[in-house]
């Protein structure tokens, strides 16, 4: 008579009987083992985080364009011609003058034959913002 010898996944000459130790499943019946699909959920994640990089690059973007236009801006009203202390809240106009210098005046594009560089409003913070 034969003796039988018990499978080797779950008997060792050391431990014995060892599948109650073991990380994984030692019998037919046990339940299947899949790895999991991560393709889909990587894939689905970069898009997700490209896609909000993408919208915040955007949006910094925008506030660098907007900072550099505001930036040009006062470059161009604080380099111009001007004899008078500007008060904060007023309208200035920005013309061109006759010498090729910009200068700073409150009379209106309505009322100046000079080149109209553009109209600017100083603010609380001394800052010169573009009226449209």
């Amino acid at each position: 008579m034969e003796t039988k010898k018990p499978d080797n996944v779950v008997y060792s000459e050391t431990e014995g009987y060892n599948a109650k130790l073991m990380t994984y499943a030692t019998n037919v019946g046990a339940p299947v083992i899949q790895i999991d699909d991560v393709a889909a959920f990587k894939s689905r994640g970069i898009r997700s985080v490209n896609k909000e990089f993408e919208n915040k690059f955007n949006e910094l973007k925008l506030q660098y364009e907007n900072l550099m236009k505001e930036f040009e801006n006062n470059e161009l009203v604080y380099n111009a011609k001007f004899s008078f202390e500007p008060v904060i809240g007023e309208i200035y106009h920005l013309y061109r003058g006759m010498d090729g210098l910009n200068f700073l005046s409150l009379i209106s594009p309505v009322e100046c034959a000079r080149e109209h560089l553009g109209s600017f409003k100083l603010n609380s913070e001394k800052k010169w913002i573009a009226i449209e």
